[in-house]
């Protein structure tokens, strides 16, 4: 490859295999050969050189895994074959008619059938072309799908390349697992959002995220198995296609058995109806299929539907229990959640006792009660919920559940932040509640920015007491900090010290972040440091000042000035300022070169990531803004631009292409670097 070593080109291939042996060894086959850290070792080897040598990274390398492109839509594309779904059965009265057809119309005795676990996800279909990953499609309406192939790259379980040069299409199911699941719910409980009702919801809302970046990080995983068209790979048996699928490296289900007669298939549906629950994934049934494809011409299909497979599913599962009371758990972000607290129910293998109320909106809608009798069930057979109550048992005596007049952690006020929230929220910025996730916050990237404060060194520290606001951690006595359990030795204690002092000299945007103003992420804080320049300039701003800036509004700005006049907040920047924490911006050294001009960025750029465009421009005096007014200067389009292209059309507002951009920053005297990588810009 032009200007690229040789040597460079032979390892970038020789990385690419390995680290794809070991994604298959660990995602497929659960059965890893090296250390975390040696496979993060590989990974940065090969960021590093794609990054060094641009024109190296391809659409089938390890590193698109990680995500990182944000996409302006998803296009259609037709279906190779129809992708039908599944007719359906609960009963093994109706499985035994199935198999009584299927013998009639084939003029058989009996028939053999492969029984896999029925996974509760979202159907896929993969083509790859000369073995690399080429399309992935959704189901859509069975004829179009969706090109979903950016997010798929994410999913580790998924071969980008195969292990041999084919042209296949495959198809199969992305799911959730119930560990990742709880996780992300419980994360956006704490955030104040909305739950996924359940692990597929969470998975068909994940592989439609245009920002792929949010795709890996909820860790989808994949079971494959169908291939489309397996007579031309000389296969004549689903059970050999599904072993053909695990020697292109492909995730096969591991309990997916060849039964010789119906016989088989009910022993597997009564043996995975009582074994369901010891899986970390979701499944509401058995697929029974057929195992000779030579008959499956004989048996046809209909128009929705194959007539050689069915789906054995198992009976949905409710109980029936009563409220006794209500609790309201006060989440890391303050979120006040309600919690009923049931008359104790077996409910899919378990006694549950609790259950998730969700929101005060959702009891209102729904119109629960203490002391209703109600239907409870698990979401995702994962998290306790109440579905609704049973008005025909009401006797009068029920009491409605009112919403807390404050917060029953530390007693001060609740409400939501904005109109548009659902959550209620302790507003007290330093409810004790709140405060792990006020740390973890505080330590942050966008933050302080203090490695090695993990989430377990955080509960640590608070649950021990050492620390009862962020400001503490910078007055910690190390010798008390090594005296708090295993793992916590002399150099993590040394390191740690050292990160502290580090932090010190942190920019002020990552102290005003840090200090998790309501309202106020990571780009409103550069904003605010650019704009007052001082963090004591900024606490003392009036309302309207605030105002005035692009962007903050008059919920924000209150949130902001109620935040500095808090007694807590004050005690906090006194003690940060003692601990010797830097609150004043240090000027940048800015060219000049771009003053007066706002630029808007729009589309897919190739020579830029995001913050590389952003700071080129900043540090030459330009100002960058996320939407176009009459006073934007210009507003650059890549290839896919957004809605900000079109309204700069309809405000006659200047736009250029990323040759033209680059020729206006040129004429202006600004060095504009080489790149290759794509990265989109909204």
């Amino acid at each position: 490859m032009k200007d690229v070593p040789e040597k460079v080109v032979r390892e970038v291939e020789k990385l690419r295999e390995e680290i794809e042996y070991h994604n298959y060894r660990y995602y497929v086959l659960n059965d890893p050969v090296i250390t975390d850290e040696e496979y993060d070792k590989l990974m940065r080897r090969l960021i590093s050189l794609e990054k060094k040598y641009p024109q190296l990274a391809t659409p089938d390398s390890p590193t698109q895994r990680v995500g990182g492109k944000v996409l302006e839509g998803f296009t259609k594309v037709k279906h190779s074959e129809r992708m039908m779904s599944l007719d359906n059965t609960y009963s093994e009265e109706e499985i035994r008619a199935f198999d009584a057809r299927i013998r009639k119309e084939t003029g058989l005795g009996k028939v053999a059938y492969v029984c896999e676990l029925k996974i509760d996800g979202v159907a896929i279909a993969l083509r790859y072309r000369g073995g690399k990953l080429s399309v992935a499609i959704t189901r859509g309406d069975g004829e179009v799908g969706e090109d979903v192939t950016e997010a798929v790259k994410t999913v580790r379980s998924i071969p980008l390349v195969l292990p041999e040069p084919v042209d296949i299409e495959v198809r199969g199911e992305i799911y959730m697992s119930k560990s990742e699941f709880t996780r992300i719910n419980r994360e956006r409980m704490e955030e104040g959002l909305p739950l996924f009702a359940n692990p597929r919801n969470a998975t068909a809302g994940t592989i439609h995220q245009l920002d792929t970046t949010e795709v890996a990080k909820r860790r989808l995983d994949s079971f494959i198995y169908y291939i489309v068209n397996p007579g031309g790979y000389n296969i004549s048996s689903h059970w050999e296609a599904l072993n053909y699928l695990k020697k292109l490296h492909f995730k096969v289900n591991p309990h997916s058995r060849r039964v010789e007669d119906i016989d088989g298939v009910v022993e597997f549906w009564h043996q995975w109806l009582e074994k369901r629950e010891s899986l970390d994934y979701n499944i509401d049934g058995i697929v029974v299929k057929v195992d000779d494809l030579g008959l499956y011409r004989i048996l046809g299909e209909t128009a929705k539907s194959p007539r050689w497979a069915i789906a054995f599913k198992f009976p949905a599962e409710q109980a029936r229990t009563k409220i006794k009371a209500v609790t309201v758990q006060v989440g890391r972000t303050g979120v006040l959640t309600p919690v009923a607290e049931l008359e104790p129910v077996r409910l899919a293998g378990t006694t549950v006792k609790r259950a998730s109320l969700h929101n005060f909106d959702y009891i209102k809608s729904k119109d629960i009660r203490i002391g209703d009798e109600v239907f409870v069930e698990k979401a995702g057979d994962i998290i306790p919920q109440v579905v609704k109550p049973i008005v025909e048992a009401r006797d009068g005596d029920e009491e409605q559940i009112e919403i807390p007049s404050k917060c029953p952690v530390c007693g001060g006020p609740v409400g939501k932040l904005t109109e548009d929230e659902v959550a209620i929220r302790c507003l007290n910025p330093h409810c004790p509640a709140k405060l792990k996730r006020s740390i973890e916050v505080f330590a942050s990237r966008d933050g302080m920015n203090i490695m090695g404060l993990g989430e377990k060194l955080i509960d640590r520290l608070v649950d021990s007491g050492m620390i009862e606001d962020v400001a503490d951690l910078y007055f910690m006595d190390p010798f008390k900090l090594a005296q708090l359990g295993p793992g916590i030795g002399p150099k993590t204690v040394s390191n740690l010290m050292k990160e502290l002092e580090k932090s010190k000299n942190r920019p002020l945007a990552n102290l005003i972040y840090a200090l998790g103003i309501p309202s106020v992420g990571s780009k409103t804080a550069r904003v605010l440091a650019e704009r007052f320049g001082s963090l004591e300039a900024f606490a003392n701003a009036s309302i309207q000042e605030l105002m005035e800036i692009e962007g903050i509004g008059p919920e924000v700005a209150k949130n902001i000035y109620d935040y500095f006049r808090n007694e807590k907040t004050k005690k906090i920047l006194e003690k940060l300022k003692k601990a010797g924490v830097k609150m004043e911006e240090a000027k940048p050294s800015v060219s000049g070169k771009l003053q007066g001009l706002t630029f808007v960025l729009t589309g897919t750029l190739k020579r830029f990531t995001r913050k590389e465009a952003e700071e080129l421009l900043v540090s030459n005096g330009a100002r960058v803004s996320s939407s176009v007014s009459k006073k934007t200067s210009y507003v650059v389009v890549g290839e896919n631009p957004g809605s900000k292209f079109d309204r700069a059309r309809e405000l006659g507002v200047k736009t250029l292409s990323e040759d033209e951009f680059i020729e206006l920053l040129r004429s202006k005297g600004v060095n504009v670097p080489e790149r290759g990588e794509q990265i989109s810009l909204l």
